[in-house]
């Protein structure tokens, strides 16, 4: 009946051809039949309207029977040793391809190719690409050069005030040199804020830390590092010690106007930078730097020192000869870097050499001189790396060194 209904009311549209055509576009999905009914009482046809049947859809999954791939045949030796087919690969295949898988993913996740995308869950690969721009990022580069890094080490950092340790600590207040520094740490005989420290290695702030030493306090503040070029005596000794002729005894009034000098700093423990024997004399370094000595007069530093020797009695060739080509002292070959005759001076009609040499070892100039048959009249050092003794300094006098005459201690011509 609805139907029936709905014909009617369409017939005037459909007497119309272009009526019919624009609602045939507006209802796409509407089949239009129109069929005549022979058996109508009236004259007039009559028209049906359906829906038509919903096409098959294209996505439908093919049967299992028509995607099943037909089976490979293997050729598998049976226990017994005759070829058989066989729907599977044999187990030792098997394993194989999933060691080989396995392998190929472990390769894959430690080195990418680029541009491959491994099907991770979204959280993972988010994750996974966070790690490895982390890894790529390059490294920021330093905010300074290495030569300015060490320029500022060198010159402007301040490290009296960063923390260091204990025996250094007391060997730079000037309490004792760093060996018997350690020796009274390990007697309990040093205490750091109230407590007996009994270990050298403690790091300690002056600053900071109370530190005390058979019941006297340290100071705050260290003393500053000072460099001292001394003209040395002959029959001075190269002593930290109470003698009477040694080479820091030269100091004597020095210290004793520290107060004025430098009110308020506890005074310096002066020492000397190596030694010359007692019959050598000219130029020795005197200094409160442990870590300075320590790297001048260490044979390893290679710096250079000049020495003039006065000789009694003749000179010749063959003398020179043997002097350059070195003798061995405490077992080890030691050669001079320049031996050379001086010009005759006015009041004295001795020879003298000079001798350059570099390993400063003990006695080793006089070791040369007397291994060649030469006797040694008088030794004096006048130079050490590029700082020459000035002339006008006189015997058992010293001068402070600048900055630039400390860097030309540690070079060499």
């Amino acid at each position: 009946m609805a139907l029936a209904t709905a014909a009617v009311s369409l017939q005037p549209l459909l007497s119309r051809p272009g009526c019919a055509l624009r609602c045939a576009r507006r209802l796409p999905s509407l089949l239009l039949r129109a069929t005549s009914s022979s058996t109508s009482a009236s004259s007039a046809p009559d028209f049906n309207i359906t829906f038509a049947e919903p096409a098959p859809s294209k996505s439908k999954s093919p049967s299992p029977a028509s995607s099943a791939e037909p089976p490979v045949p293997w050729i598998v030796r049976g226990v017994d040793g005759k070829p058989s087919l066989s729907t599977s690969p044999p187990p030792e295949v098997l394993q194989a391809i999933a060691l080989a898988e396995a392998e190929a993913k472990k390769k894959a996740k430690k080195e990418p190719l680029k541009g491959q995308k491994v099907a991770l869950p979204a959280a993972a690969a988010n994750a996974g690409v966070k790690v490895k721009d982390r890894k790529a990022a390059p490294a920021a580069p330093p905010k300074f050069s290495k030569a300015a890094r060490r320029f500022y080490n060198e010159n402007i950092r301040d490290r009296d005030n960063e923390p260091q340790r204990l025996a250094k600590v007391l060997a730079a207040a000037g309490v004792a040199s760093r060996r018997t520094s350690e020796e009274l740490i390990f007697q309990g005989k040093v205490t750091v804020n109230g407590s007996v420290c009994t270990s050298p290695q403690t790091r300690v702030d002056i600053s900071k830390d109370s530190i005390y030493v058979n019941g006297n306090r340290i100071s705050k503040k260290l003393p500053p590092k000072l460099y001292f070029a001394v003209n040395k005596p002959k029959g001075y000794i190269c002593s930290c010690g109470e003698e009477s002729k040694s080479v820091v005894s030269l100091f004597n009034d020095y210290l004793k106007g520290w107060n004025k000098i430098q009110p308020g700093l506890p005074k310096p423990r002066l020492f000397t930078v190596g030694r010359l024997d007692v019959a050598t004399s000219g130029l020795i370094i005197v200094t409160n730097d442990g870590e300075f000595a320590q790297k001048l007069a260490h044979p390893s530093s290679n710096v250079t020192k000049e020495y003039v020797v006065t000789i009694d009695g003749a000179v010749h060739k063959k003398h020179l000869i043997a002097i350059s080509e070195g003798t061995k002292i405490d077992g080890v070959k030691c050669i001079p870097d320049l031996v050379e005759p001086l010009a005759a001076q006015s009041d004295t009609k001795k020879t003298r050499l000079r001798i350059v040499v570099h390993e400063g070892r003990n006695h080793e100039v006089r070791e040369l001189v007397q291994n060649a048959g030469l006797q040694v009249y008088a030794l004096k050092r006048v130079r050490i790396g590029r700082f020459r003794l000035p002339a006008d300094l006189g015997i058992g006098k010293f001068v402070e060194l600048k900055q630039a005459e400390i860097k030309a201690l540690e070079g060499n011509n």
